[in-house]
């Protein structure tokens, strides 16, 4: 294929495409990046996430080496812990019921920590994720999970930042450019035919790595592959992943793999626009639930609110949202708690009530049995464990005894005035079916071989997240493999196949 225009085209331009650009830049390819969306809407997912990213890290030192500025202050008043490989690795086999492909896994766990490194050093910049993964109590900030540093401004700030390094080192960009189809040769993979303006284009590739994301945006295939109700879900972020990717690797004899009938769908403000808002971000997302109570239409509890850390539950509640009456619930805080719900609660495009007694908040929740929410409060604070001490940075089996549907921790009390509560709905994320690959990236057909020439990462691949993902491990996850995908993608390049 000597007459190939580039030696590697990456087809998105999210965080894992634009790290399998600068990857195989960095080998020495010539790279090409595809971006269906125009460049105001640029980045996929990743632009409207919060930053947020999972990491090994033995303490303050390897903080520090990707927080370089962290001042002596926040490390006095910041307990970091400690994160390691073995509970990275249980915490994946854990939340996603032991089903992970282990060996992406190994990849993810033990890249993570170099790759954030080497993101650091493109130019993006991170900060400790203060006031949304620990909170200040009796004087102390204390982390309990890897997600400990996320990027300053947010998604956007991250696809800025590696769209820049792209651009600084010759990686062309194109954008508006939706990419239909893979140029499938006796060889392998030979390039791809894009739509432009109506237009079709071929372009010719040594290799083509595929990161454009799944298919949470396409109402068809979410019903038909997530189920009944899904086509009513919000779509969290962009709305061009409508399953190209997956369906282009499947044309080519990719083997589907990994959980097509769940995806990652958190608790998103009932009056969100259906597709995300780039203005807006994450910050529709409502992840404070744990510090309160959650009730449907019918006015009852329907989950364990404190099963586990937010991070542990946030991307599994949402469908169980999608599933009530109505497809919406409230969340109830009283004012004890207010403090300690994330900025997203504080924004100006919200839905919220608030009330200085129980009565009257409950006639304010839309859609809500009124009654039957005033008793399920009463009965709720009747059984709070009062004796078990609140600690809101770690699991404190401060819940409830005698409840059908108990609260593991965090209980407390709704009795101190004033009130609010939050509508929500189900905000789905992305999905976890896609097409199988390797520890390197490569995507495999219906036998295990490698189709040559043929690399994904990112959301569109399957096989790593099962019925739940832990929080900071979706961008983390396109970063590693991004970078995985964009090194073996050169290489096999230049290797002239």
């Amino acid at each position: 294929m000597s007459n190939a225009s580039y030696d590697v085209i990456v087809v998105g331009a999210g965080n894992a495409a634009m790290c399998a650009a600068l990857a195989a830049r960095e080998q020495g390819a010539k790279v090409l990046v595809l971006e269906r969306a125009p460049y105001e809407q640029r980045g996929g997912n990743s632009a409207y996430s919060g930053g947020g990213m999972r990491i090994v890290h033995g303490g303050v030192e390897d903080i520090k080496k990707v927080v370089p500025d962290l001042s002596a202050e926040d490390i006095a008043a910041t307990d970091f812990g400690v994160y390691t490989a073995e509970q990275y690795f249980d915490d994946l086999g854990r939340i996603t019921e032991y089903r992970i492909d282990p060996d992406l896994a190994d990849v993810l766990v033990n890249r993570s920590t170099d790759t954030l490194e080497w993101i650091r050093q493109k130019g993006v910049k991170f900060a400790p994720m203060y006031g949304a993964k620990t909170f200040k109590h009796e004087g102390r900030y204390k982390f309990s999970t890897g997600s400990v540093v996320a990027v300053v401004g947010g998604g956007r700030g991250l696809i800025d930042a590696e769209i820049k390094a792209a651009e600084k080192l010759g990686i062309t960009m194109r954008y508006g450019t939706r990419v239909m189809s893979l140029l499938n040769g006796p060889d392998g993979i030979e390039g791809v035919r894009v739509v432009v303006k109506r237009v079709a284009e071929d372009i010719r590739a040594r290799a083509v790595v595929l990161a454009c994301g799944g298919f949470e945006a396409n109402r068809e295939w979410r019903t038909r592959y997530l189920g009944a109700g899904w086509d009513l879900a919000k779509v969290r972020g962009t709305r061009y992943n409508t399953g190209d990717g997956v369906r282009m690797a499947l044309e080519v004899g990719a083997q589907p793999h990994g959980n097509w009938s769940c995806a990652n769908a958190c608790e998103w403000d009932m009056n969100a626009p259906e597709y995300g808002d780039i203005a807006i971000g994450d910050a529709y997302s409502k992840h404070s639930y744990y510090f309160g109570i959650m009730v449907n239409a019918n006015g009852e509890r329907f989950l364990d609110e404190g099963a586990d850390v937010g991070n542990s539950t946030y991307a599994k509640y949402g469908r169980i949202i999608l599933a009530q009456p109505g497809q919406f619930a409230w969340q109830i805080f009283d004012s004890k708690v207010l403090h300690l719900l994330r900025s997203s609660y504080r924004i100006k495009k919200v839905t919220k009530v608030t009330a200085n007694t129980i009565e009257e908040l409950a006639g304010k929740l839309t859609g809500v049995n009124k009654e039957q929410a005033i008793k399920t409060i009463n009965e709720y604070n009747a059984a709070v464990k009062k004796d078990v001490v609140f600690h809101p940075n770690q699991k404190d089996g401060r819940g409830t005894v005698g409840l059908t549907m108990p609260k593991s921790n965090w209980a407390n009390t709704l009795d101190t005035p004033p009130y609010e509560a939050y509508g929500v709905t189900c905000g789905i994320t992305f999905t976890y079916g896609g097409p199988k690959i390797t520890p390197k990236a490569e995507v495999v057909d219906v036998e295990d071989q490698p189709i040559p020439g043929l690399y994904a990462a990112g959301e569109m691949v399957g096989g790593i997240f099962y019925f739940n993902i832990p929080g900071g491990c979706g961008l983390m996850n396109g970063a590693v493999f991004g970078r995985t995908a964009g090194e073996n993608a050169a290489q096999f390049a230049q290797s002239g196949r």
